[in-house]
């Protein structure tokens, strides 16, 4: 007969597998959650760690924002220096260009001389050039002037002409021994006293610094007199400032009688300006008018 063994064993293997998994599941579990915990903790740090960073970062942008903001700051200043520091620098040159035009430029070329300033008798201009037969009103008498005032004059001559306006010159640059003669001539024809109204004596004649002429046109045969009444003249008081020359004796100046002929070169700029204020050489102040000596030839 034979014995039937229990099946305990067959029973407790599946147990003991069952058990054994979930212990492994528990372990694994406890494992999981630790490492949930680091990861946890990890996370913390880093997220901690990304705040500081973060902060550095702000602080640090904080600082390099008003360090530009500075450098920005010092940059304005110091361009604003280097534009003084140009401005001086032009002003120099400018001034050191203006003492150099002065020192080439004749001083006694705007001084008043009519009864005023004396020319001695061995004053001459610079540099003289003849004036052109065709702008002389006589072709035998030779004329001079000043030759860096010609181009101005013959420019002045030219345009009125184009104008159909026929201008010529009838005197221009006289030595001092010349006028001397002249004066002479004129105080035995008409006596001293009338001869003092309208000529002047030697040295004190703008005629001597050769930017000074005498001017006439057609229809009065030469002769000065009359000129006013022209269209020569009409056109010089509304024109000749453009080329620098003023009317050295207008009526009811106090130094000879009026003079519509007689034109002087003061340059361009103080022509023009004596002609906008309505103005006469001889009524300007000498120290305003030395003012304009720099531009003289411009």
């Amino acid at each position: 007969m034979s014995i039937k063994r229990p099946h305990v064993l067959w029973y407790g293997i599946p147990l003991l597998v069952l058990i054994a998994v979930a212990c492994y599941s528990i372990i694994g579990i406890h494992l999981v959650q630790s490492r949930l915990t680091t990861l946890s903790r990890t996370v913390e740090v880093l997220a901690s760690t990304t705040s500081v960073l973060q902060q550095s970062m702000i602080t640090n942008l904080v600082n390099l924002s008003g360090e530009i903001s500075q450098e920005r700051q010092n940059v304005g200043t110091i361009k604003q220096q280097l534009g003084t520091y140009q401005e001086q620098v032009g002003t120099v040159s400018n001034t050191v260009q203006t003492l150099q035009k002065l020192s080439k430029t004749d001083p006694q070329l705007l001084q008043k001389y009519s009864k005023v300033f004396f020319l001695n008798e061995h004053y001459a201009p610079a540099r003289l050039t003849e004036i052109p037969s065709a702008y002389r009103y006589s072709d035998s008498k030779v004329l001079k002037m000043h030759a860096d005032i010609w181009p101005h004059l013959e420019s002045l001559l030219s345009d009125a002409a184009k104008n159909s306006i026929r201008i010529y010159v009838e005197s221009a640059y006289r030595s001092f021994n010349e006028q001397q003669a002249l004066k002479g001539v004129y105080t035995t024809v008409y006596g001293a006293g009338s001869a003092n109204q309208f000529s002047a004596d030697q040295g004190y004649s703008e005629h001597q610094l050769g930017t000074t002429v005498d001017l006439t046109t057609t229809g009065l045969s030469g002769r000065l007199d009359g000129f006013d009444g022209t269209l020569a003249y009409s056109w010089l008081k509304a024109n000749a400032y453009k080329y620098g020359f003023v009317l050295s004796y207008p009526e009811n100046n106090s130094f000879y009688v009026f003079e519509p002929w007689h034109w002087r070169y003061v340059g361009v700029k103080l022509a023009t300006y004596l002609f906008n204020q309505n103005m006469h050489f001889y009524d300007m102040d000498q120290r305003r008018i030395d003012e304009y000596l720099v531009n003289f030839f411009e």
